[in-house]
């Protein structure tokens, strides 16, 4: 009688954890020699509030550390470091600013106002919780797509929130801010999160209709006429937001997502004709009928012509005046651009102090983090995970070129926040929940599939016996 054998090979990977601690030492030691070299330069010592920056830091970056050790331990190793150095680098920037705004309120006689730094550090501690709710309460991230259309209306709510009476306020001519409670917060922040859970969920179980061809033209498959309606409401809503909110950001960005969304899901090019000439023919109809979008297209064709200098002229000749190498941190003028250089324009506080080297190198940290969102998206299992993960990732590339390219000169300036970098808590909390939940799903993609049940020899023999 045969003794039956088995033989199974398992492989079992590695969860990386290790690699991310490292890359967390690196991005906090970045961060935290940034802060020192800012107030050394400036005033010629070390900041006494060092080691309340070092340790805050520190400690958030190793509580979100430890969460992913414990609740996913598969999960991409490399973005949570780029989003902490991120986050570190912009705080050291708005010290910077402060102490520039400091000074030059000292010799007008003024009086210095409050430090930013400090709250945006503790906007940082509240985007951690977030962070942690989110890992600790998701544990798979398929659950969502069952709150598809809930997560659809969510953002539509989120959007329209400050044009309800009592609770909108206008703020730089833009209304998209709440009040509420005595503080402020912008929702489309949120609700950008919740229409890339409702893009992903509805183009699961839309995309083989929206597959469908129709006439062809150059070389292109042309979608139906027929298939045409959820792009067009999309289009709709985009100047909506344009209109009503005065954004041009967020309507750039929604449209932006779910055009690229939808031609991911359908990997037809023809999708992207449709929607290059829909946001053709809505920038020329803005550009033409309402004034806030007509001044931002003629202050980025001629950012020197307006009376006295504008914020666009001042950053594009602290740009230049950095140079390749930058004048170095703390040495430029940032404070020149007063609230903006921490906020909108940070990127050129950046890139005056720190030259274009410097500035390429933030801008390769940010494409680190959605080349590893993408990765995501290719090793996830499910179709909704794959399209989720690239919306998420896309969100923070479509940002950052809006962003750079508008304080570039390259595009019309839009007012979208630099992700994890420009003062505001609304925006820096909604980021951390993003990359939670592209860690989530990294989590998903990343973990060792349950191996098959060991089939025995005997087993096989006899399965050959029976054919």
């Amino acid at each position: 009688m045969s003794i039956a054998s088995t033989s199974v090979i398992q492989i079992i990977p590695r969860s990386r954890r290790g690699v991310e601690l490292m890359l967390l030492l690196i991005a906090i030691g970045v961060s935290v020699g940034a802060y020192v070299n800012i107030g050394i330069t400036v005033q010629d010592k070390v900041p006494a509030s060092t080691g309340y920056y070092a340790a805050g830091i520190g400690l958030l970056a190793f509580i979100a550390h430890m969460a992913l050790r414990y609740r996913a331990p598969y999960a991409d190793p490399v973005i949570l470091p780029c989003a902490v150095l991120l986050n570190g680098l912009g705080v050291a920037m708005i010290h910077r600013v402060d102490l520039g705004l400091a000074i030059a309120a000292e010799a007008r006689g003024a009086t210095p106002r409050a430090p930013a730094a400090p709250q945006q550090i503790t906007w940082t501690a509240v985007g951690i919780v977030l962070f942690l709710v989110v890992i600790l309460v998701i544990r798979d991230h398929r659950r969502l797509q069952a709150l598809t259309y809930t997560a659809g209306l969510a953002g539509l709510v989120l959007l329209i929130l400050p044009l309800v009476p009592g609770l909108g306020a206008d703020i730089n001519g833009a209304k998209i801010w709440v009040r509420l409670l005595g503080m402020s917060f912008q929702p489309g922040e949120f609700a950008k999160l919740c229409l890339v859970v409702f893009f992903a969920g509805y183009l699961v179980v839309k995309r083989d209709v929206l597959t469908l061809a129709g006439h062809r033209f150059l070389g292109l498959d042309l979608p139906r006429a027929r298939d045409l309606g959820p792009i067009l409401i999309a289009w709709g809503v985009s100047l909506g937001v344009l209109v009503f909110e005065k954004d041009l950001g967020s309507s750039l960005l929604f449209f932006g997502l779910f055009l690229f969304l939808l031609y991911v899901a359908t990997e037809r090019a023809g999708w992207l004709l449709i929607g290059f000439l829909l946001f053709a023919g809505g920038a020329w109809f803005a550009y033409g009928t309402f004034g806030h979008v007509h001044k931002r297209v003629e202050d980025w064709l001629n950012p020197f012509n307006e009376q006295g200098v504008g914020q666009v002229a001042n950053a594009l000749m602290g740009q230049a005046w950095g140079g390749v190498l930058g004048r170095g941190l703390g040495q430029g003028r940032p404070e020149l651009l007063g609230f903006y250089g921490q906020s909108d324009f940070i990127i050129s506080s950046f890139g005056e102090e720190l030259g274009l080297t410097g500035l390429i190198a933030i801008i390769l940290v940010y494409t680190l983090l959605v080349e590893r969102g993408l990765r995501t998206a290719l090793g996830c299992r499910d179709i909704f995970g794959k399209l989720l993960a690239t919306g998420l990732a896309m969100s923070f590339a479509l940002q950052v070129f809006v962003i750079v390219g508008g304080v570039t000169g390259l595009i019309p300036l839009t007012g979208l926040a630099t992700p994890f970098m420009a003062l505001g808590g609304t925006s820096l909390v909604a980021n951390w929940a993003i990359v939670a939940l592209l860690l989530r799903i990294s989590d998903q993609a990343r973990r060792p599939q349950t191996p098959a049940a060991p089939v025995s020899d005997e087993t096989i023999a006899m399965a050959v016996q029976k054919q």
